[in-house]
């Protein structure tokens, strides 16, 4: 039976006497059409306001995703500028420390020098100096006089002996006149002393070529410049602005507040034009990009669209009809409750990702909890299994933990968990590893497709990189914190038994097995049955 009829009619017989329709007063037509016309202009004029603010804002949106962009692929070019002449850089001090520089050895450096240059457009020039800052050798075709002592990178390697690749800041060539960005590395002799210093330098030419293939409006700009506040390059360039102070710069003040990439809108005092910019620090090297398009740019469009439309909208109200207004407000309200719904599901995701999270991560360490690693476990046992690939699974503990406990606290413990096991995260780098914390201070890793060699070659780096983090364990005959580890290797496809957990006991007797041979070290073996 349907009762759909006798609930309409119900519905029907309460509605009749709450709408008395007879009762309500007649109003005039002429009122209740301005009334109308009023409140539709009112609507109109919102949502053409409504609609202008959101262009407003999608305008600058798009020009910031824009800017990042191209603040991302600046950053690029010059990282793969500079580590280009980095590996250059670290074969020719690799060369002139093996073979010296006598008159064969110095012949052939120099012909590798100039071959190299003449490949890679990036490179001015490549330049040799001894310790009292003359020429040696370079990339030049001709031979150099003169004296670089004072230069900033050469009594930057006179004073530190660090051997890593130095980020000058730039300075006209002596050789061509042309501004270069200098970067070097120190020479040593055999004993250890300074034995003078190899040049790279590349031609800010080189990246003025890229940065005007970048479409950045007409008041647009590039920066690059050098963490110390000294400009390196800016487009449009201007000569006189190179190694320029910009320290007292915005954009300075705000990209040297933080490591992290980032956009903003800033008025710079160098040309006091108002831009959105963007900018990126280069990953391992003192230097950092910007991007900026001018507001005036980005938003010329937007203003004559925005007046079109203003026009279009008054004409609307000329012809536009009661019902268009009602059309109108429908679309508003789904659009809103459309919103709400899509807030409401990445409010759920984040939760759903956040529980997730608690589900199969340790909350002190932020590796695998154990039951993730069963499950894991099963799964790449099961995979090897049917590919013949081999397993290995490794079991580490931290030796006399418990007396470090004791003498330290339980803070310090917690810290030193933490610290451990970022170094045993370290050894499961491939997207089918996994590290755990299997339990107390006991450690678990899993290595998929992994032969014997491998998984002592993870296990030995594991431990010495909890070695070099250097923890102070007086208790522990090291004297630092240190690991024991038991490694087995095997292939599930040979084993008679399928049980993937029992190779966890195999692997944690061979980690006794490690700590009863005296602590700090690797106990592996090799073998086609878990249970053996």
């Amino acid at each position: 039976m349907d009762n759909s009829d006798d609930s309409a009619g119900h519905e029907a017989g309460q509605a009749g006497p709450a709408l008395p329709v007879l009762d309500v007063p007649r109003r005039p037509l002429v009122a209740l059409a301005i009334g109308l016309l009023s409140c539709f202009c009112l609507l109109l004029a919102g949502l053409e306001a409504w609609s202008a603010w959101h262009a407003y804002q999608k305008e600058l949106e798009d020009s910031r995703v824009a800017t990042a962009n191209m603040a991302r692929a600046l950053a690029s070019h010059a990282e793969t500028s500079i580590k280009l002449g980095d590996a250059v850089l670290a074969e020719m001090v690799e060369r002139i420390e093996h073979d010296g520089l006598d008159d064969e050895a110095t012949t052939r450096l120099t012909n590798r020098l100039r071959n190299i240059t003449r490949d890679v457009g990036e490179l001015h020039g490549l330049f040799v100096y001894g310790p009292d800052g003359k020429w040696l050798t370079s990339s030049l075709p001709r031979p150099m006089q003169g004296n670089n002592f004072d230069r900033e990178y050469f009594q930057y390697h006179l004073l530190h002996t660090g051997r890593g690749t130095h980020v000058s800041v730039p300075v006209r060539s002596r050789s061509t006149g042309a501004w270069i960005l200098p970067l070097s590395r120190r020479i040593e002799a055999p004993d250890g002393s300074f034995a003078g210093v190899a040049l790279a330098t590349l031609n800010l030419a080189w990246f003025g070529r890229f940065y005007d293939s970048f479409d950045v409006g007409k008041n647009g700009t590039i920066v690059l410049a050098h963490d110390n506040g000294t400009l390196i390059y800016r487009r449009p360039f201007h000569d006189e602005q190179v190694g320029m102070d910009i320290r007292n710069g915005t954009i300075w003040q705000r990209a040297g507040r933080s490591s992290q990439p980032g956009s903003v809108m800033l008025t710079p005092r160098i040309d006091n034009v108002e831009r959105l910019y963007s900018y990126r620090h280069l990953q391992g090297f003192p230097l950092f990009v910007a991007s900026g398009e001018a507001k005036d740019d980005i938003l010329a469009g937007w203003r004559r669209n925005t007046l079109q439309t203003a026009v279009l909208g008054l004409a609307a109200l000329l012809v536009l009809a009661w019902g268009g207004g009602i059309l109108v407000g429908q679309i508003r309200v789904r659009e809103r409750l459309e919103r709400d719904l899509r807030r409401a599901g990445a409010v759920l995701q984040r939760h759903n990702a956040s529980l997730q999270n608690l589900a199969e991560r340790d909350g002190l360490t932020g590796l695998a909890n154990r039951r993730l690693f069963e499950d894991r476990l099963v799964r790449e046992y099961e995979r090897a299994r049917r590919s013949g690939a081999p397993f290995a699974l490794v079991m580490a503990d931290i030796d006399h933990f418990k007396q470090y406990n004791d003498r330290f606290g339980h803070l310090a413990g917690d810290e030193c968990l933490r610290k451990v096991a970022g170094a045993v995260a370290d050894g499961a780098r491939r997207p089918a590893d996994l590290a755990a914390r299997y339990g107390g201070e006991e450690f678990a890793v899993i290595l998929a497709d992994t032969d014997l060699a491998g998984a002592n070659a993870v296990a030995d780096r594991i431990r010495a990189v909890v070695a070099s983090l250097d923890l102070r364990h007086p208790d522990n005959p090291a004297g630092r914190v240190s690991l024991s580890m038991g490694v087995y290797v095997g292939h599930p496809a040979l084993a008679e038994r399928n049980d993937p957990l029992a190779w966890v006991d195999v692997a944690d007797r061979l980690l006794y097995q490690a700590k009863g041979a005296g602590r700090n070290r690797v106990v592996a073996r090799e073998g086609h049955e878990a249970a053996a």
